[in-house]
């Protein structure tokens, strides 16, 4: 009786697959660490070789922008892979929604987004030390106007905000457990943690996200959490996904 009913457990846990034929990875918060990053591709590029060919897709969870020193060389390096044969797709995160805001002149934005790691992306693009910190926000706004190239922010601005494959949905920063997917608000896409990282139970896909930093990639039920903090860890990661298999890629300095 134990067996049966143990047995019917597990029939009824629904298995969350990648189609057939396909193989995706998911590569977790880069925050301007562009050496990690290079190391990162390489390191996925090199995995995908060495198994079957497949139709493989590369998803940038987002918050590529912020904290870490090379924010530019970042976008630059996202860039040319855009440009390449691989099919890669990139979503927005609330780091690349912030900088867009300040580039924008929206009330607050700019003074926000000095307040959570911009500063770096802004010396990032050449700006003087000590220009930036002598600069008032309308001043550091024209520098940033100047410095920032057109096709970088055309590039974040064709950023997406979901990407749903088979049976994985891919966001930057999680869901709300009682909406359905076609519904989610852009702003809990991007921002939310709670009630998404403690839910319990399965959702409609197996979500894949970003944004909230854990040691590891974090394997759970509901969801793949793949910020490794490579910012401040030293380590920057990726999760690979084919049929009803997922593992984890990490390189660190």
């Amino acid at each position: 009786m134990l067996k049966k009913l143990l047995a019917g457990r597990r029939r009824s846990t629904p298995v969350f697959r990648i189609p057939e034929g396909q193989r995706v990875y998911a590569i977790g918060d880069v925050h301007g660490c562009r050496t990690l990053l290079d190391r990162l591709i390489d390191a996925i590029a090199a995995d995908d070789a060495a198994r079957a060919p497949m139709a493989t897709t590369r998803i940038f969870l987002g918050d590529i922008v912020d904290r870490g020193p090379d924010s530019a060389g970042a976008i630059d390096r996202l860039r040319e892979l855009d440009a390449g044969p691989l099919a890669t797709r990139f979503l927005l995160g609330n780091h690349e929604e912030m900088f867009l805001a300040a580039i924008e002149r929206r009330p607050n934005a700019l003074r926000t987004f000095t307040r959570i790691g911009g500063r770096e992306t802004i010396l990032s693009y050449g700006i003087d030390r000590d220009s930036y910190d002598a600069a008032g926000y309308a001043e550091l706004a024209d520098m940033i106007d100047a410095a920032v190239p057109a096709d970088h922010i055309a590039f974040l601005r064709g950023f997406e905000d979901q990407i749903v494959i088979g049976d994985y949905a891919f966001v930057h920063a999680g869901i709300r457990p009682d909406i359905a997917l076609d519904a989610q608000k852009p702003s809990d896409l991007r921002w939310i943690r709670e009630p998404f990282l403690d839910h319990r139970g399965l959702l409609s896909h197996r979500i894949v996200h970003g944004h909230t930093i854990s040691e590891a990639v974090a394997f759970m039920p509901h969801r793949i959490g793949v910020d490794t903090g490579a910012y401040q860890s030293g380590r920057l990661s990726a999760v690979g996904l084919e049929g009803d298999a997922a593992w984890p890629i990490t390189v660190s300095d």
